[in-house]
């Protein structure tokens, strides 16, 4: 597995008090009062605004975030931190139409830009994913808020981070990705 490394700093443009976090962090609060610049030196990461992986979420790959309000539209309160790993293999992933994995059921192996256009399904209530690690987007075309999922069983859309079922993309995360 390809470690990743993240580095934040309190300022813009890698200014002022910083953390260097190679894993999770589930409370990063004790590092820096704020962030507002951040360097993705190797692999990808998804940020919270919240402790304990909660709060809206954000998407990151290598690379300088020198203005994160700017660049990538996170406030200066970013408060945990998930590395994901590195998968090399095939993707594999369950939507169902109704909580519990319940209703009618579409599965997909590969990145779907319109849910509604190429299932015929307005909400998703539960997933599977049973191979590789998906970014799910609010709205088509990879926009909105996003929830990041790993292999598991997400029940209903508070798993994932969501509020509401309406989902109108999902991306396979790869290489290429980060």
């Amino acid at each position: 597995m390809t470690m990743g490394k993240i580095i934040f700093y309190e300022d813009r443009n890698f200014q002022g008090r910083h953390h260097e976090s190679m894993s999770d962090c589930a409370d990063l609060h004790s590092y820096f009062n704020r962030c507002n610049s951040i360097k993705v030196e190797s692999g990808s990461f998804m940020v919270y605004e919240r402790p304990n992986f909660a709060g809206h979420q954000y998407f990151l790959r290598r690379g300088e975030y020198n203005d994160n309000q700017r660049m990538i539209g996170i406030n200066d309160c970013i408060r945990s931190c998930r590395m994901i790993p590195t998968h090399r293999g095939s993707y594999k992933m369950r939507l169902y139409e109704h909580p519990d994995m319940t209703g009618q059921m579409q599965e997909l192996s590969d990145d779907c830009p319109n849910v509604q256009d190429r299932f015929r399904m307005s909400d998703v209530n539960s997933c599977n994913v049973v191979e590789g690690h998906w970014l799910m987007y609010e709205q088509p075309n990879y926009r909105g808020k996003q929830y990041y999922l790993r292999p598991g069983e997400y029940s209903r859309p508070s798993d994932w981070g969501g509020q509401s079922p309406s989902i109108g993309s999902l991306r396979r995360i790869t290489d290429s990705n980060s």
